[in-house]
Formats: structure tokens, sequence, C-alpha cells
């Protein structure tokens, strides 16, 4: 059985399993302040081409949205994003179970617009509502889809003007920025929005998300917040270790691509066999529509998600690429469609 399940099935890169291996018997101080983790700070910072952002290593994606939302609104304030955001649907409410409420808006291509936020800010217009205060996107975005960069500055813009602030979910960023449609740098991003991550854990970390802040009245005493939510990690050196390989010698980068080549692999065959998609992707997450018997077949060999029923017939299916896929289980998983 081989999976395209995820992005997180495999363990982590060798070169990570060996800086942890080679580090470990060396003593360190706890809680994210040790030599490693500020030598990640510091090549991140290098290659953000700003060293007046803070960054803080974080274990999960889930932990990284929770903390930041719950710290940078008031009790009454609450989130936009798209109805397939992440906290909206994938995060057991641990957004509302701080107090804030998740607003979403419907997207078709799981991606947030001027417009969509504009329309909820007419709604929601006085004190007897919660007040939206925080703009919530995904890039890549749940569905595979990114966001180019003039999107971003429009949305930018859009919440400096009404007094928003602007937070990108990085989950998947390296599989957004290596996208072969993509036409930003991940330094651009600190220029546009209040605060990011870019995600570890899916691309070849162990486990780990480091959180950029660009915004200057976000920062104070943000280390609180991480401790009080239980994702200050005494050994947090292992998270610093696994940003300073993972920026080392562009293997972020590369690992990243090789998810998204391989998911491209996937989705040229299936347009080819004519299997109709959700949406047609440029990263790693690929949504085929397939006649349900096709599906009971291929789930003797390979395991993958299912999204979402079309009709009585056919489903929607989620095939995931990693920074480990191998491409020959890719073409097998390739000949035996068409045998199907």
């Amino acid at each position: 059985m081989y999976s395209f399940t995820n992005d997180y099935s495999e363990g982590a890169h060798e070169s990570i399993l060996k800086a942890l291996l080679e580090s470990n018997l060396n003593q360190s101080s706890g809680y994210g302040l040790d030599e490693y983790s500020e030598k990640a700070k510091d090549i991140l910072k290098n290659v953000l081409k700003n060293d007046k952002i803070d960054i803080h290593f974080i274990p999960g994606g889930t932990q990284v949205n929770l903390i930041c939302i719950s710290s940078f609104l008031k009790q009454y304030e609450a989130a936009i994003a798209a109805d397939t955001g992440h906290i909206a649907v994938h995060e057991t409410g641990a957004i509302e179970a701080c107090g804030h409420k998740v607003i979403t808006a419907m997207s078709n291509d799981g991606k947030l617009t001027v417009d969509k936020v504009e329309k909820i800010l007419k709604i929601h217009s006085d004190e007897h509502m919660v007040k939206p205060r925080l703009v919530y996107i995904s890039n890549s975005t749940e569905i595979g889809t990114i966001y180019k960069k003039q999107e971003l500055i429009d949305l930018y813009t859009y919440c400096k003007e009404k007094d928003l602030l602007f937070f990108i979910d990085g989950a998947r960023m390296g599989s957004a920025i290596t996208s072969s449609e993509n036409d930003l740098k991940l330094s651009d991003l600190v220029n546009l929005c209040d605060a990011f991550y870019i995600g570890g854990t899916k691309n070849g970390a162990l486990f780990g998300e480091a959180l950029v802040i660009c915004n200057e009245s976000l920062k104070k005493d943000f280390r609180y917040n991480i401790k009080q939510k239980g994702a200050l990690l005494a050994k947090g050196r292992l998270l610093g270790i696994q940003f300073m390989e993972l920026f080392k010698d562009n293997l972020f980068f590369d690992l990243a691509k090789h998810a998204n080549e391989m998911a491209t692999l996937l989705q040229d065959a299936l347009i080819e066999e004519n299997y109709k998609l959700l949406i047609k992707s440029p990263t790693n997450q690929i949504f085929p529509i397939m006649p349900n018997s096709h599906i009971k077949k291929l789930r003797e060999k390979y395991s993958f998600n299912t999204w979402e029923e079309y009709d009585e017939d056919h489903t929607i299916i989620r095939l995931v690429t990693s920074w480990a896929t191998e491409k020959e289980r890719v073409l097998e998983f390739i000949e035996d469609l068409k045998n199907l």
C-alpha cells in the first residue's frame, strides 16, 4: 500500500536526521533560546532580507493559527476566512474555543478577494455583532491554488485601509513558492502581510513551523502567548536545528519543488485519461473526480482521502505528493490508472 494521503506520511529528510543526531549530546538552553534556534533565525532573516522581523518556532500549524489569532484579537473580534480555510474546517473549532468567531466567505477556488472581505464588513456593521478584525488566508490554499503577488497586494492594501490584520497560513508555503505559476519571492511576504509562517512539517521536517511577525505592534510579549497555549517547546533546539538544515543549500525549495513535480505528473496523466478535476492545481494537492468503481479498485494498492461526493456515481478524491514521493510509485499509479 502506497500513500497519497498527505505530505507528512514520511519522517524527515536525512540531512535533518543527521543534524539532530550529530548535535544530540550537545547541551544547550531550553525553550528556543539555544544557539541553533538563534542561528536559524539569522538564516531566515537573511533569506527574507529583513532583520527587523520577529521569528518564533512552533511545533505545528494549528498551534500557530490558534496562538496568533487568539493573541492578535480582542475578545469581541473575529477572523475572516474562505469556507475551505483550515481554521474553519480542520482545527476542531480551535479558534472558536478561544472565543473568536470565524466568518467564512464562499469561494470556488479556495481564495479570498477584496470583494468577499468587503461584503462581510458591510454585514458586520455595529456592536451587536462580532467585529471582523483579521483576514486569514492559506498559501497554497486547502485545494491547491495559490495567490499571485498582485492578489496579496490588493488584500493587504485593503486590510490596512480598513484597519484589519492580514495573516497568511504557510503550512504549504514551500509548495506555493516553488509552483510553476508563482510570481512571488518568499522575501516579498514580509511587506505583504502582518504575519505569516513557513511550514516545515509538510516539507521535509519532522515537525515545526517558523512564524514571522512583521507588524511591530504584534511583537511585544508574544512568547507569553506561546507558553500559555502550550507550544513553547522545552527542547526548542529541535526546531532550530531543523530550520537551519531546511534553509541550507536550498533544501526547503528543492523538496517543495519535487512534491510539485510529482503532483504535476499525476495531474497531467489524469487529464490525459479524461478525468475531470475539481480545480486544476499548480501545487502538490490534486483533486480528480472519479467513478466510484475506479476509486474502489485503486484503493486496493493506494491510500488517499475522499474529498466530497460529486454525484451518485462519482466522488472527488484528494491525491497529495510530498518531498519524499517516489517517481516510480507515481508512474506505477499512472499505469494502474490507464488499466482501469
